[in-house]
């Protein structure tokens, strides 16, 4: 268990997609993507820094500490696995998405492992 809630691991995962596609990531950044007030995001990252998945520069940069980089990178692929596995099922794109969201955080490493190998021997994820 890493001590966070679903909600902290969305945050993580918000972090990394953001980093990848702008290379800065502020809170109001996070805010906008995840269509959140600034004041709830503040207080998401001073728990995250507090548990220290994130740092804080004094520009106000959000950096993904080692552990914190790990969590979110797991939560991503799974989200992306997840996804692509329900669209191959025949659900459509954005339903799948918004499920794989809810699902990332519950589903066992034992089954994620065996729908990913699925996947991958069909051909579907590389």
């Amino acid at each position: 268990m890493n001590g966070l809630y679903e909600s902290g691991e969305d945050y993580l995962e918000t972090i990394l997609i953001l980093k990848k596609r702008n290379g800065n990531v502020r809170s109001i950044d996070i805010a906008r993507e995840m269509d959140l007030s600034k004041p709830s995001v503040s207080r998401a990252m001073g728990i995250l820094k507090n548990k220290e998945f994130i740092t804080v520069d004094e520009d106000g940069a959000i950096h993904l500490t080692e552990e914190g980089s790990k969590l979110a990178k797991k939560i991503y692929e799974r989200h992306r696995v997840l996804t692509e596995a329900l669209m191959y099922l025949g659900v459509d794109e954005k339903t799948a998405a918004e499920d794989a969201c809810r699902i990332e955080h519950d589903i066992s490493e034992k089954t994620f492992t065996k729908i990913k190998k699925h996947l991958r021997e069909a051909k579907k994820i590389d």
